[in-house]
């Protein structure tokens, strides 16, 4: 705390000077469930229609949260993590339309650094039903964290070593200040001007994923299996054939 302070002017000023941003807030426990349980939910047909999440701590980052102005931005933070799976699923969101999502933080000294997250998630189902999903958890909140410290610095120093260069290009670039790889490890990512905010966790670890192939000059994964499924294609992995992509069908 505080969250959200990449204003227009820093980022801009990230930009000019070249210098990697990637967002507030890392995402360590809750908020990485939700945006795996909301993704489940929403690409299963299941709409979830409220989403209630309540958190108590004792160490310092609850006692900032005490503060009405802190809390808000923190509010803010979680909140929007789930707002791209929404939109992914025009079928059951109607425009603007999302659930009713509400965040609780309180500081309780007694508890320490054994922060209680508690998340309830209400979604309509088949024929008007209504499934409730609850979930409690217990960590050692600043546990969680320094790994994810330790892993944005060594992904953030390997960005500043990655160059590209495609075939308009006469010389090789960098990527662009704001990175949007980061958003893994974030509760509210910064992306580029014109480019989608990702809060799917999958999709966001699918990016990193994919980057490291590229960078060893493997294609990315895309998870289509089409050689699994096709009578040809699985006649030519029983053979041992290569496959059009040049690797070999046999593992």
């Amino acid at each position: 705390s505080p969250q959200n302070t990449f204003v227009p002017g820093v980022i801009d000023l990230a930009t000019r000077h070249n210098v990697f941003i990637g967002g507030d807030d890392f995402k360590s426990g809750q908020t990485k469930f939700k945006s795996v349980m909301v993704d489940f939910l929403v690409q299963a047909g299941i709409k979830p229609t409220s989403i209630v999440s309540y958190n108590h701590l004792g160490n310092n980052d609850g006692r900032n949260l005490s503060s009405p102005q802190q809390f808000r931005s923190k509010e803010i933070s979680k909140s929007n993590v789930v707002d791209d799976m929404v939109h992914s699923n025009p079928i059951l969101y109607k425009p603007n339309e999302k659930p009713d999502h509400v965040v609780v933080i309180k500081h309780v000294p007694a508890v320490g650094d054994s922060k209680r997250a508690m998340d309830e998630y209400t979604s309509e189902i088949f024929m008007g039903g209504t499934q409730t999903i609850v979930t409690h958890n217990t960590c050692e909140d600043s546990l969680l964290a320094a790994p994810i410290i330790l892993d944005l610095v060594l992904l953030t120093e390997l960005s500043t070593r990655i160059q590209y260069k495609t075939g308009g290009m006469v010389r090789f670039a960098s990527f662009h200040p704001v990175l949007g790889l980061l958003s893994y490890l974030l509760k509210a990512p910064v992306v580029p001007d014109g480019a989608p905010v990702v809060n799917a966790l999958f999709k966001q670890r699918a990016c990193i994923e994919n980057l490291m192939r590229a960078c060893v000059g493997l294609a990315p994964q895309n998870d289509m299996r089409l050689e699994t499924f096709c009578t040809e294609k699985i006649q030519e992995l029983h053979n041992g054939i290569t496959l059009p992509n040049g690797s070999n069908g046999r593992v």
